[in-house]
């Protein structure tokens, strides 16, 4: 679905290398190390460039680091450590250190494992918010290898047939590189949206889609402040439920994180589970024999005739690189609401702010 921001008034636009040099900087500033604070900055940019500010995953998320790396629940410079490790698999205990820099430091771990087994997974405990799904995933694409990445998360959605949040939005990246062109991304939470953007429809006191989230009493709504106490409804009814259910399962149970109602609950200590899949493409049939077999495949996707003929048919991440690439010419948005608390957050902390 496009988010259409309805009143520019309300929004600036920034070039990334201003945006991404502030967060760099502001995270540094609260004590994160030099490589914590390029990864992070790295992550929300590419957030910032590919979705709605609504989301809340681009510069927003600097006030949850802020309060979080003040009241202890983000450990900077955290003694991360590898508790297991097979040929194929291995554990991180990220001790509570940065969501973003965990789950980097396992894909890469993945990848590494992948190319002498043909795929390998990584789990990580003890963890934080890793931020967009898809980005993690693309780091292996980046390095030739199939990403898959998830997480669970704070219990917003309710089991099918329930009106009491139990599971989370628990998303998923994956990510399949191509010889030429960018990666195919799919960058998904398994409920139909996020309170993120409840709170955006909310604020411009717009109606929001009906089929996103009930009230307390378990009744459909489209008022953005009345479901807002109530769960989140999964993508594809029953299905997306299922799947909530067993990504925190692998992220959450197996791990040794949290899980389930718990997860997430106490503002300093998340303890966040995720789970990171790298594989081969060329495992099996070696890497040119995947490249043709996948453009194949593509052209047979892209070739279908569209209903609406301005509306071509698109291929998983394709909207979020056009973006990408339509922000990198016009500038970054972010909300003048956000512009504001970051100033006088950059003004407490005592860097400078060119936002």
């Amino acid at each position: 679905m496009a988010y259409d921001i309805q009143d520019a008034s309300l929004v600036e636009h920034y070039p990334l290398h201003t945006l991404s040099d502030f967060a760099a900087r502001f995270l540094q500033a609260l004590g994160a190390t030099a490589e914590e604070a390029a990864i992070v900055s790295d992550g929300l940019m590419t957030a910032s460039q590919w979705w709605h500010p609504g989301q809340g995953q681009g510069l927003e998320k600097l006030f949850r680091y802020h309060r979080r790396l003040q009241n202890g629940g983000i450990v900077p410079n955290a003694p991360m450590a590898w508790l297991k490790e097979g040929p194929a698999f291995a554990l991180l205990d990220a001790a509570k250190g940065f969501g973003y820099v965990a789950a980097h430091r396992a894909m890469t771990r993945a990848i590494d494992l992948a190319g002498r087994s043909g795929i390998a997974m990584v789990g990580v405990c003890h963890s934080n918010h890793f931020g967009i799904a898809g980005y993690h995933a693309l780091t292996a694409a980046k390095a030739g290898y199939i990403g898959w990445s998830s997480t669970n998360a704070a219990a917003e959605m309710a089991p099918w047939g329930s009106a009491k949040a139990v599971l989370g939005t628990n998303p998923w990246g994956i990510a399949i590189p191509r010889g030429e062109g960018h990666a195919i991304v799919l960058d998904m939470a398994l409920t139909m949206s996020g309170k993120g953007m409840m709170r955006w429809y909310a604020r411009e006191k717009r109606a929001m889609p009906e089929n996103w989230a009930l009230t307390p009493a378990g009744e459909n709504t489209t008022d953005p402040m009345a479901a807002m106490q109530g769960p989140l409804l999964p993508i594809g009814d029953y299905k997306g439920y299922g799947l909530s259910l067993f990504t925190d399962a692998l992220a959450g149970v197996m791990t040794g994180a949290l899980f389930g109602l718990d997860v997430f609950q106490d503002d300093s200590n998340f303890d966040v589970g995720h789970m990171l899949i790298a594989i081969d493409p060329g495992a099996m049939l070696g890497a040119e024999a995947f490249s043709q077999r996948l453009e194949a495949l593509l052209a047979q996707v892209k070739g279908a005739p569209p209903i609406d003929g301005a509306r071509p048919v698109l291929l998983p991440g394709e909207v979020e690189f056009r973006r990408m690439q339509e922000r990198s010419q016009s500038g970054i948005p972010v909300s003048r609401e956000t512009v504001l608390e970051l100033r006088r957050l950059a003004a407490d902390i005592g860097i400078s702010c060119a936002l």
